[in-house]
């Protein structure tokens, strides 16, 4: 089968080669999947960067989200067992993991219903609580994991503030339901939401980016309020000073999704089960902004990593749909 293998670290489309290996053989408890539909995670790129917390042996195939074929025909959705990653005609899952894909939604938009959606469904409810008429602040409002939790956040009834960087971006973020849009590029963030707010603030804050947008969420937390911190796509991991947390009474909430599959694997099928049926009732739909063959996914893991995307990029093997 055709595979990307990285053997070295680097920038994706440096060291991602499109090769002919075997066919991977499950292990105890995984199945083989046939890959329908890989979806480009952030992560995929800080692996091949050698950054990730998970480091999996050199040579290994990337993608961490896929929508498959099991060998009796059941179309579902998985993170691949790694180093048998998903950009690849073939991949590995641990059989336990693997959820039903939803008959609502293609392939490449199953695929993109896992790890952002769990991660915006268990950040804005089980961890920070959001509450119907709430104000939410989605950082990269327009990217994979913030378009999620946009989306979560206007089914659940909140009032949601996109952040964004550039018109491209804002415009994506306005089709998403944002009800207001902020380009940093362009806007002082902060000042924009406190005029937005009338002053009070922000309920919840999810953020993706870390550095500088993590101090603007500070600035403009609301008593009593929460800020999820989901990862550091700026590349830089803030030190958060806790009086300041005290003095204002917020909280600052960690969400690693990945702890559940080992912590609470019950309610990561509860979560499938209510995006599943979000999505049937058209009150979620991810957005996969492109779709690209597998000959194609070395330089769309680049420009993921290099932010310049919108939603999702799928990467569609020939014989996926």
């Amino acid at each position: 089968m055709q595979a990307w293998q990285v053997h070295e670290n680097g920038e994706p489309n440096e060291v991602m080669r499109l090769e002919e290996v075997d066919r991977p053989t499950p292990g105890d408890g995984q199945i083989l999947l046939k890959v329908r539909a890989a979806n480009i995670n952030f992560p995929d790129a800080l692996m091949c960067r050698g950054q990730y917390q998970v480091r999996p042996p050199l040579p290994f195939t990337p993608g961490v989200e896929i929508c498959g074929e099991t060998e009796d025909g059941r179309r579902v959705i998985a993170n691949p067992a790694l180093p048998y990653g998903g950009f690849a005609e073939y991949a590995v899952a641990d059989a336990a993991a693997v959820l039903p894909a939803p008959g609502s939604l293609d392939d490449a938009e199953a695929a993109a219903l896992h790890i952002g959606y769990q991660t915006g469904w268990f950040g804005l409810h089980r961890r920070a609580g959001l509450e119907a008429g709430e104000t939410l602040l989605v950082h990269a409002a327009a990217g994979g994991v913030g378009s999620a939790a946009v989306q979560l956040g206007k089914a659940a009834g909140a009032t949601v503030i996109g952040v964004v960087g550039g018109a491209d971006k804002a415009a994506v973020a306005r089709e998403l339901g944002c009800d207001v849009v902020i380009d940093r590029r362009a806007q002082d963030v902060i000042a924009t939401v406190k005029e937005a707010t009338g002053g009070r603030g922000v309920d919840v804050v999810y953020d993706p980016v870390g550095g500088e947008a993590y101090t603007q969420s500070t600035k403009v937390i609301a008593f009593e309020g929460r800020i999820v911190v989901v990862g550091f796509a700026s590349g830089s991991v803030p030190s958060p000073g806790l009086n300041h947390a005290l003095v204002k009474n917020y909280s600052i909430l960690g969400l690693h999704w990945g702890l559940y599959n080992t912590k609470n694997p019950k309610l990561i099928q509860h979560c499938h089960e209510q995006l599943t049926d979000l999505a049937a009732r058209g009150g979620i739909k991810p957005l996969v902004s492109e779709r690209v063959p597998l000959s194609g996914a070395a330089a769309a893991v680049q420009r993921v990593a290099d932010g310049v995307t919108t939603g999702r990029i799928a990467v569609v093997p020939e014989n996926g749909a």
